[in-house]
């Protein structure tokens, strides 16, 4: 039996165990706060955070606040979900500093991981709370290191949802244009036929992937025009290995049959779009799937090329307006993605600036780096809606993007995960 001191002594453990356990409490007050359904503003509002998930949003009167609650008065600003972009890679960067073939070839995986955390804490500063990894290009599965890392606090970065090394058919990606004789390292991971491709999606499955990624298209050779690669019955062992695993498939694809192929598979995703006809874009419909049109790497390869904005556009650029276009009148659903890693990671509301200039409502653009994305992420009840129980993770803007798009660069605040981290 215990004694009287070692009973005070137990509790006392005890007490102090249970202080260390509560939950942080967080109010953010004075803002507007956009509502569930993202087109319009609430006014007189206070948002209660406790632990890594919104307890409240209503007059701070209403509150039933802890004692040592951490207040921040956000008057004037306007606070909207943690955004998302559903097409990153953050072991890349900008092409017009290192050419993609000497980042995978003469870059470090060290180097290459390392400046990844960095570019993970300049996506975070610009208000991305959440991002998809469409590949790591030649860093094997450092992807998954960092998500963790950040999952862990050992490190600042949005949640990222890892997809490994990306799935090419052999002699589809590069580097290449090299003498045979040599093996040079991919930027992905070769595979062919039905039974290749499932033991691929099983090894990235067992590293740890959060989705899995393929090519339906691409060059066979440096110059040459994308074709599709892989054959339909392997598109659809890929998108069955992943199923059978629970995961959700992304396919790149910028020509109109690699994309009809792949959503003939299943797929979750097309990413880029460029080519696709509008009978591919009504099938995409049909079967709901989305098109994430990656327009700011568009624009950066562009610019990459020597075209200055003002100048007539290049094809490229051209034949993405118009698919895009297209998309809107089929009602595809688009989806935000950036494909930061071609550009400078932290500038990815590019890509938002560019759907409206496109095309796109300022309302419908928001939506789809919020709720249309965290539905394509099957976190559509937990991400990107200011409401209880969902993720805190928030923005809080200097002006009204509803009104402006542009107002999504003027981040004065951003909380991730309950705790903040911009300020």
């Amino acid at each position: 039996m215990l004694s009287a001191v070692g009973l005070c002594v137990a509790s006392l453990f005890a007490t102090q165990a249970g202080a260390a356990q509560a939950p942080h409490s967080l109010v953010l007050t004075g803002a507007h706060v956009l509502s569930a359904d993202g087109a319009q503003w609430l006014e007189n509002k206070a948002i209660s955070i406790v632990g890594e998930r919104i307890d409240a949003v209503a007059a701070e009167s209403e509150l039933h606040l802890a004692k040592d609650v951490e207040r921040v008065d956000l008057s004037g600003l306007y606070v909207v979900p943690g955004l998302i972009d559903l097409h990153t890679h953050l072991l890349l960067h900008p092409y017009d500093e290192s050419p993609w073939e000497q980042q995978v070839l003469k870059e470090s995986l060290e180097l290459r991981t390392i400046r990844a955390v960095a570019q993970a804490r300049a996506t975070l500063d610009a208000g991305f709370t959440t991002v998809r990894e469409l590949g790591t290009e030649g860093a094997g599965f450092a992807d998954i290191a960092l998500r963790d890392a950040i999952g862990a606090r050992i490190a600042d970065g949005p949640r990222v949802f890892a997809s490994t090394r990306a799935i090419v058919a052999t002699g589809c990606y590069g580097p290449s244009g090299f003498d045979p004789r040599w093996e040079v390292p991919k930027g992905a991971q070769e595979a062919d036929g039905v039974d290749g491709v499932r033991v691929a999606v099983r090894e990235q499955v067992a590293a740890g992937a959060d989705w899995i990624k393929f090519y339906a298209d691409y060059r066979r050779a440096p110059g040459a025009a994308s074709t599709p690669t892989f054959s339909l019955d392997e598109m659809r062992a890929i998108v069955d290995e992943a199923t059978s695993a629970g995961l959700p498939v992304a396919a790149h694809a910028s020509t109109d049959e690699g994309a009809r192929r792949a959503v003939l598979a299943g797929v979750a995703t097309i990413e880029h779009g460029t080519d696709v006809s509008e009978t591919t874009l009504r099938l995409m419909k049909e079967r709901g799937v989305a098109l994430v049109p990656t327009l700011a790497a568009n624009e950066a390869i562009a610019r990459y090329s020597g075209w200055k904005q003002g100048e007539t556009e290049p094809a490229r650029l051209q034949h993405a307006r118009e698919t895009f276009r297209r998309a809107l009148e089929v009602g595809v659903t688009i989806a935000n993605g950036s494909d930061a890693g071609v550009f400078t990671h932290g500038t990815n509301a590019r890509e938002l600036e560019l759907l409206v200039e496109y095309g796109m409502k300022p309302v419908d653009a928001l939506r789809a780096a919020t709720v249309t994305a965290a539905r394509v992420l099957r976190r559509e009840k937990e991400l990107a809606t200011v409401a209880p129980q969902f993720a805190a993770d928030l923005v809080a803007l200097e002006a009204d993007p509803l009104a402006d798009i542009h107002a999504l660069r003027r981040v004065k605040l951003v909380v991730a995960r309950g705790r903040v981290v911009v300020r």
